[in-house]
């Protein structure tokens, strides 16, 4: 498609400040809509002199959102949230809020809306957090038929919340936790990974790769109203995945077995701080594994080689390794 005007709804969260450059050197002028404008800053830098500019915004708002794609040629909504807190709840952003988006493009007469969703989206899912994001893709078809669905698993990169959260508690504690799994604790971080503890699985996928798959199917006509799974080449379970950065950032700790069940009323206190580490809506959709439909969609069919994870980690978990002569649990 022509190449002109793109607004990008979380412009400056993790995936939009990827995706913002990866759009820029591909010739777009780029709004990155978001609530503050100004902190959004930094954004400007990752094109030439105008080509991006951060727009103040809010998806919860129709109004806002129409000024936000008047003019426009696509638009990508990248907004979610993983907790609920006051009046950004899952109804508000992950549904009403695509549905303004969707309804906005459509009056606009956009020629291109890629939403951007999640593996588990499922209407019966056991957490809110799946059923919303279903709920948000079908006010998103019925407004904008010919919208792109992506649905990618965790995402990773340098300002994850995953790794970088994890790898940050190895700082401070003996002990991580693998959801989902029974038995006696083992040590992560050694060469002899056979006898940790697994859990869910997931199919982890780079950032770089989803902001490439956004813009791969803004140029692809086939892309129109369809749906992508996207992940990255390798599933691991939870166990696997703390066992990897363990070795990478080279600290040993022990993997703690922690069944749903306790898992739940951990959660349940944990989601009364400001930044949960943890909540009991979290721990139902680590129930489900987190890995795409083998015969869906997915990067491939985009022309899109996944990325390895074991690339990319090292050289962002680097700042976590442990410093010379720190004591080290040795199991």
């Amino acid at each position: 498609m022509t190449r002109h005007v793109i607004t990008v709804f979380g412009g400056s969260g993790f995936v939009g400040r990827h995706l913002v450059r990866k759009l820029a050197a591909d010739g777009w002028t780029v709004r990155a809509v978001c609530r503050d404008p100004e902190a959004a800053n930094f954004l400007r830098t990752m094109g030439d002199v105008g080509q991006v500019l951060p727009w103040g915004g809010d998806i919860r708002d129709p109004a806002s959102v129409e000024r936000a794609v008047a003019g426009a040629n696509a638009a990508v909504n990248l907004v979610g949230i993983l907790y609920q807190r006051g009046r950004s709840n899952f109804e508000a952003l992950h549904v009403d809020g695509a549905r303004h988006v969707a309804e906005a493009a459509a009056k606009a007469g956009l020629s291109a809306l890629v939403h951007v969703s999640a593996i588990g989206a499922d209407l019966k899912s056991g957490s809110a957090y799946g059923r919303s994001k279903a709920a948000g893709e079908a006010a998103v078809k019925a407004a904008f038929p010919k919208a792109c669905i992506m649905r990618p698993s965790i995402v990773f990169g340098p300002e994850d919340n995953f790794f970088n959260q994890f790898a940050g508690i190895c700082r401070i504690s003996p002990i991580l936790p693998v959801f989902g799994t029974f038995g006696l604790p083992r040590v992560g971080g050694r060469d002899d990974a056979e006898d940790i503890p697994q859990g869910p699985k997931f199919q982890p996928i780079y950032v770089g790769d989803l902001a490439a798959a956004i813009v791969a199917s803004l140029e692809n006509q086939e892309a129109a109203g369809e749906t992508y799974t996207l992940g990255g080449p390798t599933q691991y379970s939870f166990g696997q995945l703390m066992h990897l950065m363990l070795t990478i950032i080279g600290r040993k700790r022990l993997l703690q077995p922690v069944p749903f069940a306790a898992a739940e009323v951990l959660g349940f206190f944990l989601q009364l701080l400001p930044k949960p580490l943890l909540t009991v809506d979290q721990v139902r959709m680590m129930k489900t594994d987190n890995v795409r439909t083998q015969d869906a969609p997915g990067l491939v069919q985009l022309g899109i080689s996944p990325t390895p994870l074991e690339a990319v980690l090292p050289n962002y978990l680097c700042r976590y390794r442990i410093p010379t002569g720190q004591a080290q649990l040795t199991g």
